[in-house]
């Protein structure tokens, strides 16, 4: 069985799509592919279709859906007469719930923590071309938000959420190594965007001003820094960390030839290396990891 959600649900088996056309159906299997070959408890599945409220009509409700997903398994397995599983040995119903089985399929979400953790050993190989190339790769595997033609339930909101920061942890680091190679100019326009779209997140914001700084836009770079302070302090009372304080601080002091002080890339490196920490460490939402963390110093923002 082959699984896509960095962008619509898709899932097929055999080649042959399974993924149902109706809104309900949908929600299920999409719950399912993102916890494939675990179990998924009944109770697990209700929440995420009717919240804490379901219908007197749940239990027979949810195994209507599941029936309707077996069907559309029926179909892909005819297609090869010497495969003699059934739609029940695919989506197995055990103790307490439903169990889909992945059987080792592709993957475009194993595919991107894949590529991305080889490009996070590169970076810490200090090998940037590498680490920009497999990060690059990882990247491009996305074709939109996660699972976005899947209305989102509670628990599918939480999955969308730890795979939306999982991708801005990559392209953060993705960005660091551009920058390392010298990529400020060519990076100028995607940060432009990314700083407008997660303007309390303080990594993207050190790698603007450094772009800006080493494209001979000083004044901008400073300009970028009171932005983000006067957000940080409006909007949850804080001021900028002390990596970032640091940063603009050696900005202000640059030779007047617009050659990057030490001080900066120091100083950006140290900011970059506090959220990445941050975002990988248990509970946050490095790759791999279910958690979230809040908005603000060194942190990632809510991707929302």
């Amino acid at each position: 069985m082959d699984t896509d959600i960095l962008g619509t649900l898709a899932v097929r088996e055999k080649g042959l799509s399974i993924t149902p056309t109706a809104p309900k159906p949908r929600q299920v299997l999409a719950l399912l592919v993102v916890q494939a070959d675990q179990m998924v408890p009944v109770g697990m599945l209700s929440e995420e279709l009717w919240g804490g409220r379901p219908p007197r009509s749940a239990r027979p409700t949810l195994q209507t859906y599941i029936l309707q997903l077996r069907e559309l398994i029926t179909a892909a397995l005819e297609l090869d007469a010497a495969d003699a599983r059934t739609a029940k040995d695919v989506l197995l119903t055990v103790p307490g719930g439903y169990l889909l089985k992945s059987g080792g399929g592709g993957s475009d979400v194993r595919e991107f923590e894949r590529l991305a953790g080889l490009g996070y050993r590169a970076m810490d190989a200090a090998d940037f071309p590498e680490a920009a190339r497999q990060l690059r790769a990882a990247l491009a595997l996305w074709s939109g938000p996660p699972l976005a033609d899947v209305h989102a339930g509670v628990h599918l909101a939480t999955q969308v959420k730890r795979l939306e920061e999982s991708r801005l942890c990559a392209l953060d680091q993705r960005i660091e190594a551009d920058l390392r190679l010298g990529r400020h100019r060519e990076l100028l326009a995607e940060l432009t965007v990314l700083v407008s779209r997660y303007p309390t997140h303080e990594s993207l914001c050190g790698q603007y001003m450094l772009a800006l700084y080493r494209s001979g836009r000083r004044g901008e770079a400073l300009d970028a820094y009171q932005r983000l302070r006067a957000t940080l302090v409006r909007s949850l009372g804080l001021e900028p960390s002390a990596a970032l304080s640091k940063l603009q601080r050696s900005i202000l002091m640059a030779r007047p030839d617009g050659s990057p002080a030490t001080a900066t890339a120091t100083a950006t490196a140290t900011a970059t290396a506090t959220v990445t920490a941050t975002a990988t460490a248990p509970g946050s939402a490095g790759p791999g990891s279910t958690g979230s963390g809040p908005a603000g110093t060194g942190r990632l923002a809510p991707v929302g």
